[in-house]
């Protein structure tokens, strides 16, 4: 496994990619009913390493758009994340996380209906051109997960 510590932690995003979404219809709601459909995205690192911009076009079929990633290495090791996509205005509030091995956890709050929520993201790496990204939500503080959204990215 790589060190995925400190710089270059994103640096397997970089490249090219063709990603196939997973997502539930309804978060939150106790639902199994999950569609699929696909989408691209364009990585490289910024900052010497301490740095990551993705660029994504998710093709939802229920609403198309564009998205973007930002993350940067801070001073104590960890990563902030902050989400930025064409249907809304601003950046989604920031999570925050660290990789063990090449598993990389991170945590941030938001809203979902006008419920305070965390959310967890995941990234890992099954194979080197195979990473893996999956989101969830905790309506209780994190003591239960329901993931919501999965992408699997395969090298273009």
């Amino acid at each position: 496994m790589a060190d995925r510590t400190g710089l270059h932690a994103f640096g397997f995003q970089t490249g090219n990619w063709r990603v196939r979404h997973r997502k539930l219809r309804q978060r939150l709601a106790g639902s199994n009913d999950w569609y699929e459909f696909d989408g691209t995205c364009v990585a490289w690192e910024l900052l010497g390493g301490a740095g990551n911009v993705d660029d994504h076009w998710i093709g939802d079929p229920s609403d198309p758009y564009a998205a973007a990633t930002l993350r940067r290495l801070e001073p104590d090791g960890s990563w902030s994340i902050w989400w930025i996509d064409s249907r809304r205005s601003g950046l989604d509030s920031p999570m925050s996380g660290f990789f063990q091995a090449d598993v990389g956890t991170f945590f941030g709050k938001d809203d979902l209906s006008g419920k305070s929520i965390v959310v967890r993201f995941i990234w890992s790496l099954p194979s080197p051109d195979r990473p893996r990204w999956e989101q969830a939500f905790s309506p209780d503080d994190g003591q239960s997960w329901e993931t919501n959204w999965v992408m699997d990215f395969e090298r273009a």
